[in-house]
């Protein structure tokens, strides 16, 4: 029999109504589930929701800081001497009940060159940090490491920046006479004169709270942080005067600022003290989200589909040849593969434009990037099928081959998406387990320089796509390979 006829023989005999209204429940389940939550998502604010910051290539990003800061021209720099940086951390753990000195690790202070202020345009920053030592970070996403350890007024650092067009060059000294190329950046399109300054920014303090069996939740307190500078130089600045600002949002507002240290430069007989708290670099505002947060109802689609596939393998009439085998475990993969074309196909676009209609920040992807996810998680479910079909042809018991399945699949992909298990659990159970396959959907992105909590339950797989599917493919392989080998046509189907 020629290979067109078998597998036009086997999607006759594939297509029957039940399992092709499963497949259309699965399909549906991930377009319900995903569109309900779009529309039951709304941004929750007193007046106006304010925007949040988009970078140059449309990303959204944080810009809040305090900065102190005068007219650079096309040509020029400015050098400081840093000789102290502190900081206040509210209410940490073990008992949240008084506020402690001390610095967060991404804590900053030091000097910056930026397109001007408002939030989400170009810059390049140089600066001391809470516990990574001199950064030279530009254009949100980007960081590059300094020397490292702390400062102090007997051992300061100093810090320049000096811009010749769109070209900024960072560098640093112990003693103001020997200086040290940090890095050297380009920052396309500044204009002929941009902004040049101090500035201080503190992120929140994260820490986990532990949940469920091991499981943690984030808990997130307000933070501030003071740098002293002096022997502060401009070379090739405009006419004006220094403009002290908080850019990207209002400060002040917490009874710490009120009562106590208020964010803000102060300039004092050639000292500057410039205190500070947000953060600049790459992420979203409260609220943002990522694309995948749409296709919550996977779970529930991908259950559907391991269960139809095991027990197509058990059929009475098992393959007694390979071809068949082969031709069998292709329509299990082809049919499920159209039915997560499908579903993502729709629920992603869709839910993405439902969300930002309820002005709802979505973190943007790229064209590649979406269908990227769409396929992937397509080819996922596919393999998912094929593997259970597999189990099913293998073990020759319908209930055996079905929770043998949802164990391996099902279950990992759903605990380690709820803060249930140990974080370290989780992400093991997503580099050893067919779930690792489901990395294909992830569009977060991890960044060194930004503190967060960076686990399956927030959103972040341990592997890469491509190792997260080749996980997949090597459970599928080592369970079609052995049934493709062996002739079970005298073992009946056993339900039991």
């Amino acid at each position: 029999m020629r290979t067109r006829e078998l597998l036009h023989r086997e999607w006759t005999a594939f297509r029957r109504p039940g399992r092709l209204i499963a497949l259309a429940a699965a399909a549906l389940t991930v377009i319900a589930t995903g569109l309900l939550y779009a529309f039951g998502s709304h941004a929750s604010c007193d007046g106006p929701c304010p925007t949040d910051p988009t970078a140059a290539d449309g990303s959204i990003v944080i810009d809040h800081f305090w900065f102190l800061h005068r007219d650079l021209g096309p040509g020029g720099s400015i050098t400081v001497r840093m000789t102290s940086m502190t900081g206040t951390i509210t209410y940490p753990p073990p008992d949240h009940d008084r506020i402690v000195s001390g610095l967060v690790p991404w804590a900053k202070a030091g000097i910056i060159i930026k397109d001007g202020v408002r939030p989400g345009s170009s810059y390049a920053a140089l600066m001391m940090t809470g516990g990574h030592g001199v950064r030279m970070q530009y254009d949100y996403r980007h960081d590059i490491a300094g020397s490292a350890g702390g400062l102090s007024l007997r051992s300061p650092r100093w810090l320049r920046l000096t811009r010749s067009g769109d070209t900024i060059t960072g560098s640093e000294s112990a003693d103001g006479r020997r200086w040290h190329t940090v890095g050297t950046v380009t920052l396309a399109g500044l204009p002929e004169t941009v902004q040049a300054g101090l500035f201080t920014a503190s992120p929140g303090d994260l820490t986990l709270r532990k949940t469920g069996l091991g499981g943690a939740t984030e808990e997130v307190r307000f933070t501030q942080a003071t740098g002293v500078f002096d022997h502060v130089t401009v070379e090739g600045a405009s006419t004006g005067a220094w403009r002290s600002e908080a850019v990207g949002g209002e400060m002040n507002h917490t009874d710490w600022e009120k009562h106590h240290n208020a964010s803000g430069a102060v300039e004092k007989d050639g000292v500057i003290t410039v205190s500070g708290t947000g953060d600049i670099g790459p992420g979203g505002g409260e609220g943002a989200v990522t694309v995948e947060r749409t296709l919550s109802g996977l779970v529930i689609a991908l259950i559907i589909v391991l269960v139809l596939a095991a027990r197509f393998g058990t059929r009475s009439d098992t393959p007694a040849s390979r071809r068949i085998l082969v031709a069998r475990a292709v329509m299990v993969g082809a049919a499920t593969f159209v039915t997560g074309l499908a579903a993502v196909g729709v629920v992603l676009p869709a839910g993405v434009a439902i969300l930002s209609g309820n002005r709802v920040p979505v973190q943007p992807v790229s064209l590649l990037t979406g269908a990227r996810v769409v396929i992937g998680v397509a080819a996922v479910l596919a393999l998912c099928g094929v593997l259970a079909y597999g189990l099913g042809v293998l073990l020759r018991r319908g209930w055996t081959a079905i929770l043998l399945a949802l164990t391996l699949v099902a279950m990992p992909y759903a605990v380690t998406a709820l803060p249930l298990l140990p974080d370290v659990v989780s992400q093991w159970l997503l580099r050893l387990t067919p779930a690792a396959g489901f990395a294909v959907q992830q569009t977060a992105v991890e960044y060194p320089q930004v503190v967060a909590h960076y686990a399956p339950s927030a959103g972040y797989f341990p592997l890469p796509g491509w190792a997260g599917f080749a996980v997949l493919c090597a459970y599928t392989l080592t369970v079609v390979w052995p049934t493709a080998s062996r002739t079970p046509a005298d073992q009946p189907a056993d339900w039991r």
